[in-house]
């Protein structure tokens, strides 16, 4: 009743079309949940019309003609199995039949409903005629005892052990069964010798009081001995040779819950009318009346019946399953009016009809299924006849229905269906409950009589009758549904149905970010939570997918992800192409499995887009902590500055943000999500200790499968006063705190003096950082001055090289000269550095504008005069400063530390080093993109890594 509560909201909230609980539970809970309940809710109503039609055949040969068996036993103990091969074979027989009335039209089967519903109705008349009878005249029906035991009334006619005919004593039937012979003096059963035969009323009527017997339990295992404990008895005899005797016996082991299983079955019904939803006229109208009426109706009869029954006949003749004690077997069918046939007649054509609804509402449920798309492999069962008569799933309902037939017994058949039903009726209620409780506009039923605890009442009900009925039947039912729903969400439910769980996760993610908000985030509770600044092309398609596998690899699934692009311009002239670009990379996403957000920014430059994502993205407390990105690869061959400006202005940005960075370089060249790399090894750098962040990230990504074959080793650099050994038990404990395994080595760099080649290469750098930024020249123009340049640089290298006496007579003969340069050389840096401040300051203004050493307007003067003559001079004015000596040094830095990666890493898997810091001047931007190419110069697969500050002991929790 709880259910069909529920079930009448649900079905007055809208129009339900054909597919019933399926339909309803679908756009209540959504596609993954429908599916996979609507397919277990298939499978019960098949195994129910496997029931139905074996609770025929049985009513067919036990009671009606017996005499029909195909198999009959020789022996007692193949009497079940003999049984078992009858109800096979008549059972595929009646299903075949039923089939074809079902072929043939579902009219059909309605006009047959009717003459069904007569036949139930009078057997039911005639129960409670027939109970009224027993009050002032009880039927003749005798029941043979020995001792408490109940006897088989087969194979005697007398319950007697002898009697006296003509005066002379001669011994029954009954005799013979336990004796090894007819004569008074044979070898008898112990048990048989020292008890009585009685016989005792089976139905001794409705005011006998037999009802105070009845009352209490009497569960028993396989094959014990139905008794009546208030007869006497004395024990005797072998226990293990009472099989061979005609004693009736439990034909299963009964409990409590196995009974309640069993039982189940019989109130399946409620869900026949929404199931054929489609052919109602008016479903909204029709389902909640008519399921309340038939509940209610039903509820009666069964409970009435029970007692009943249990206040008329005797408890030994309730528990004689087959009706063996018995002549006839027609134990209940005795207590019908006028005739016992009404009641075999009556049930006959109540299972045929319930077997009928069967087919009829099964095929129909799964074409509803089918033609919803939500699994593909079914979808040709949503086909059918031109009148949409569902053929095939007609089909497949028959072939499902065959097997329950094979399967042959009642008591194992019933708990299966019970299972799917209760999973069934356990998902009705929980949509109820879900969109009360919600409280979504689009709730609106018309039927008024519910309330959310009264769903979820409902729903613990049926969880608990699974698993009191068949634990194990209940948890193979749910590992089914969830194998249903696992593929279908695997498969992608393109269904959108405005469901309820959604709007439960929405009220969940809302309790969250809610609850998020409250405190700060504990360091113990930090993770990587990434924003991956993803390029697109002219076309909107992702430049680098491998970023994207690289997620994946680094968080697997786990924690926020949000991958974000910038588009320049404005929104309304690339609305179209942010949309697209957002499709390709959601598209992307998907290929490479990458659960998280797209977020896609049209902004005036990319600069600030870049800037509004890192300060912007995510939501509350659900925010990233580490930005991703890839390493701008052709900065030296771009005719734009501004790329390489943009890379080193989100450094800063994330930097003020406290969020860690990480720079990929090479990521075309990382592995995919297919790849397995063999073993190798993920090197990690660890020049400067920023909180943790270098060990995290391997271990994260060792968990994936595409790293996990990589082992972990740890640099770390020391100078020639550190003691070494010290610092590599140190780090060694401190791996050991951390729980990592990882290898350890301590690599010494000398403090060498400045080589020629890291002059040279700082020479150059400034050189043409200067002239570059005062010559706006063309790329074919700066490759010729960039040439001149380090040709230039060359024969100024050789002639440092020189002996050393010539090196010092040179020296101290310039020395005045080159202190004299110095000095206005690095007067002339100083001012274009300002001047370059200037610049990216002030990017949108004027050339003519900005107070400049040499400007647009010059230089095409100049130009037009005397090019070549300039271009002279201005390398030979270049060429008399002497580089700045923090630049050398730190260039220095960069060579050796590269030399020794290199010497080290290079046939790494991957490579993780600390990223350093931007210049806090902007005038040495450039020479800082220069200082990280040397850096990783040689290196494949770089990861540069910088820490936030956030994330100091993340993991040492």
């Amino acid at each position: 009743m709880l259910t069909a509560i529920s079930m009448s909201a649900i079905a007055t909230n809208g129009v339900v079309p054909a597919g019933g609980s399926y339909y309803m539970i679908s756009r209540s809970l959504g596609p993954e949940f429908g599916g996979a309940v609507g397919l277990c809710f298939y499978l019960g109503t098949t195994f129910a019309g496997s029931m139905y039609i074996l609770g025929t055949i049985e009513i067919l040969l036990t009671y009606m003609v017996p005499k029909a068996a195909i198999f009959v036993a020789d022996k007692k103990e193949d009497e079940l199995d003999a049984l078992l091969n009858n109800m096979r074979v008549y059972g595929t027989c009646c299903l075949a039949i039923m089939s074809v009335v079902v072929f043939v039209g579902v009219k059909y089967v309605n006009k047959l409903a009717l003459v069904f519903l007569a036949c139930v109705i009078l057997s039911i008349l005639a129960i409670y005629a027939g109970v009224i009878k027993t009050i002032f005249d009880p039927p003749y029906f005798p029941v043979c005892m020995l001792g408490n035991r109940t006897l088989k009334n087969h194979q005697f006619d007398k319950c007697n052990k002898i009697e006296v005919i003509d005066n002379i004593t001669v011994t029954t039937q009954l005799w013979n069964l336990f004796c090894d012979g007819s004569q008074l003096n044979a070898t008898c059963n112990e048990y048989f010798v020292n008890n009585n035969v009685t016989e005792l009323q089976g139905i001794p009527g409705l005011i006998s009081g037999v009802i105070s017997e009845n009352m209490w339990s009497t569960y028993g295992p396989l094959g014990m001995l139905v008794e009546k404990s208030n007869l006497p008895s004395v024990e005797g005899g072998d226990p293990t040779q009472d099989i061979y005797m005609p004693y009736v016996v439990n034909d299963i082991t009964t409990f409590f819950t196995l009974l309640v299983g069993i039982y189940f079955p019989s109130v399946t019904g409620i869900m026949a009318g929404s199931n054929r939803s489609g052919d109602l006229r008016d479903a909204q109208k029709s389902i909640p009346i008519g399921t309340i009426l038939a509940i209610t109706t039903t509820s009666i009869i069964y409970i009435t019946s029970v007692v009943l029954f249990g206040a008329c006949i005797e408890g030994v003749l309730l528990r004689d399953k087959f009706g063996d004690s018995v002549k006839g077997n027609l134990v209940i069918g005795t207590l019908s009016w006028p005739s016992p046939w009404v009641i075999v007649i009556g049930s006959f054509f109540s299972c045929c009809g319930a077997g009928l609804q069967s087919l009829t509402g099964a095929p129909r449920l799964l074409q509803a299924i089918a033609r919803d798309g939500i699994v593909p492999f079914l979808q040709v069962f949503g086909h059918g006849k031109a009148n949409g008569e569902p053929t095939w799933a007609l089909l497949l309902t028959a072939g499902i229905c065959e097997i329950g037939i094979l399967i042959a017994s009642l008591d194992a058949v019933a708990p299966i269906l019970s299972m799917f039903f209760l999973m069934c009726y356990l998902f009705v209620n929980l949509a109820c409950a879900v969109q009360t409780l919600l409280r979504t506009p689009n709730w609106r039923p018309r039927f008024k009589y519910y309330h959310w605890a009264l769903s979820f009442l409902g729903m613990s009900l049926c969880l608990a009758i699974m698993f009191i009925s068949s634990w194990y039947y209940a948890i193979v039912a749910m590992v089914i549904a969830g194998c249903i729903y696992k593929y279908i969400e695997y498969r992608g439910a393109e269904k959108e149905w405005g469901d309820g769980i959604r709007g439960l996760s929405l009220n969940a993610a809302r309790y969250a970010l809610n609850r998020l908000e409250d405190a700060p985030p504990h360091t113990k509770n930090w993770r990587p939570q990434l924003l991956v600044l993803l390029n697109v092309d002219s076309d909107q398609a992702v430049k680098h997918p491998r970023l994207v596998s690289f997620t994946t690899q680094l968080k697997a699934g786990k924690g926020l992800t949000i991958v974000g692009n910038v588009l320049q311009g404005t929104y309304l002239t690339k609305e179209s192409e942010s949309k697209k670009a957002e499709q390709n990379i959601k598209a992307a996403m998907s290929a490479e499995r990458t659960k998280g957000f797209c977020h896609v920014v049209v902004s005036s430059n990319l600069r600030d887009g870049v800037s509004h994502l890192i300060q912007s993205a995510g939501l509350g407390g659900m925010k990233h902590n580490t930005v991703l990105m890839a390493w701008p690869g052709a900065w030296k061959q771009s005719n734009d500055p501004q790329s390489w400006r943009n890379f080193i202005e989100t450094i800063r940005e994330t930097t003020a943000a406290h969020q860690a960075l990480l720079v990929a370089k090479n990521v075309d060249s990382f592995p995919t999500n297919q790849d397995r790399l063999g073993e190798g090894t993920i090197d990690v750098w660890w020049v400067v200790h920023d909180g943790g962040l270098l060990m995290l990230l391997p271990f994260l990504l060792r968990q994936h499968k595409v790293w996990r074959k990589c082992k972990m080793r740890i640099f770390t650099v020391a100078q020639m006063d550190d003691n070494s050994i010290q610092m590599k038990k140190d780090l060694q404990m401190f791996l050991y705190h951390l729980r990592l395994d990882a290898e350890v080595e301590v690599v010494e760099m000398h403090d060498n003096d400045i080589s020629a080649f890291t002059y040279e290469k700082t020479l150059v750098m400034e050189q043409r950082s200067q002239m570059l930024k005062q010559m706006h020249l063309s790329r074919t123009e700066r490759e010729r001055e960039i040439q001149s340049i380090t040709d230039e640089s060359r024969s100024s290298i050789r002639r440092k090289n020189q002996g050393p006496a010539e090196n010092a007579s040179l020296s101290r003969q310039s020395s005045t000269t080159e202190d004299a340069q110095e000095d206005e050389a690095q007067l002339i840096h100083d001012r274009n550095t300002a001047s370059h401040a200037t610049i990216n300051d002030k990017v949108d203004a004027e050339p003519e504008q900005v107070h400049m050493t040499w400007t647009k307007d010059k230089l095409l003067t100049e130009r037009n005069r005397n090019r070549e003559c300039n271009a002279n001079v201005a390398v030979r004015d270049l060429f008399n400063m002497k580089p700045n000596q923090t630049n050398v040094r730190r260039m220095h830095t960069a060579v050796k530390l590269n030399e020794v990666v290199v010497n080290k890493s290079q046939g790494a898997h991957l490579v993780l080093l600390n990223m350093p810091g931007p210049p806090r001047n902007r005038g040495g931007d450039e020479n800082y993109m220069e200082f990280l190419e040397v850096l990783l110069e040689g290196l494949n697969r770089v990861l540069l890594v910088r820490g936030g500050g956030r994330e100091v002991i993340t993991i040492y929790s």
